[in-house]
């Protein structure tokens, strides 16, 4: 059997679609002239037109009789098509406007906690203040992130790290890597660590992507080093609760402790200068990049962030 795809290129194959306007035009003034006026066209290009339709389609569409023009029977079932055709075919080609509060989207994003303790409830609020018809579902992030935004299954996630080659991402908002421990660990008193010092220590690891934090562990590779994982947790929230009384070292964010970091039986250190900076990400597939309600979810999310922590640095995609 043949598919739908052959039926097309039988019928449209050579045919050229700009002549559906000067169509609907004649078969509706039966009139050149008058179809000239009205698709713009000189009334020779009109008749040149008609002609090429009549060979196109291998009937002569218009009848002239004694009061003018008539429609051929194939004409008539032309006309009626084209009415409910023409409409159909100006929304398709249309530049689409999107309006959040009429829109119905399924709004699909992958993320740690990290995100949901810094900003994402904010960005969740306004997302449904502004598209109160739309739906956000978010995901926990797992090892196969990426191959779900290439497959179409996730619309967006955040991450610690530059993604893939093959995605878009941007810079959200920069932060800070800080070492966090019992308030009586050896090194609580130090004002940062340094590289020998921080791998020395026994470490509490977030499962981001692969049981490791990317954006820690990928800078530690690229140096040739590894740390040393003897508690692993899958959630940032939890970390600080699971030091004291332990000699455990965590490696979480400067905003993070800034806002939820206040016990005292906990100690925060600067991180070896080599893995202070941290940059977050907003990460998308390419295909979406002129989506009209994508870019409005990612300028919605840009906004929230930038009212939050009031330093964005960057909107043009990498």
């Amino acid at each position: 059997m043949f598919g739908i795809g052959f039926i097309l290129l039988t019928h449209l194959e050579g045919l050229d679609l700009n002549l559906l306007p000067p169509l609907a035009a004649l078969l509706e003034e039966r009139h050149v002239t008058r179809a000239a006026e009205r698709s713009g066209l000189s009334q020779p290009a009109m008749s040149r037109t008609l002609a090429r339709l009549r060979q196109a389609l291998d009937d002569q569409l218009l009848v002239r009789d004694v009061t003018g023009y008539v429609l051929t029977p194939r004409a008539e079932r032309i006309q009626r098509q084209l009415a409910g055709l023409m409409p159909r075919l100006e929304a398709l080609f249309a530049a689409e406007v999107f309006d959040p509060a009429r829109a119905e989207e399924n709004y699909r994003i992958a993320t740690t906690d990290y995100p949901l303790l810094l900003f994402f409830p904010q960005a969740a609020r306004e997302i449904n203040k502004l598209s109160p018809h739309s739906t956000l579902r978010v995901e926990p992030y797992r090892d196969e992130v990426f191959d779900d935004m290439q497959h179409g299954t996730l619309d967006l996630s955040f991450y610690g790290a530059a993604p893939p080659a093959a995605f878009r991402h941007e810079v959200l908002f920069d932060d800070r890597c800080v070492c966090v421990m019992a308030a009586d660990h050896p090194l609580a008193k130090r004002k940062r660590l340094t590289l020998d010092e921080y791998l020395r220590c026994s470490h509490l690891m977030i499962d981001i992507i692969d049981g490791q934090q990317p954006v820690i562990d990928n800078r530690l590779r690229e140096l040739g080093l590894a740390r040393c994982g003897s508690l692993t947790l899958p959630l940032f929230v939890g970390a600080p609760a699971a030091l004291p009384e332990s000699n455990l070292v965590a490696t979480l964010t400067e905003r993070l402790m800034d806002k939820y970091g206040h016990d005292p039986a906990i100690a925060v250190v600067r991180a070896p200068v080599e893995l202070e900076r941290m940059e977050y990400f907003m990460v998308w597939h390419p295909r979406l990049d002129q989506d009209p309600a994508q870019q409005w979810l990612r300028d919605t999310i840009r906004a929230v962030v930038a009212a939050t922590f009031g330093n964005l640095i960057s909107k043009t995609p990498l």
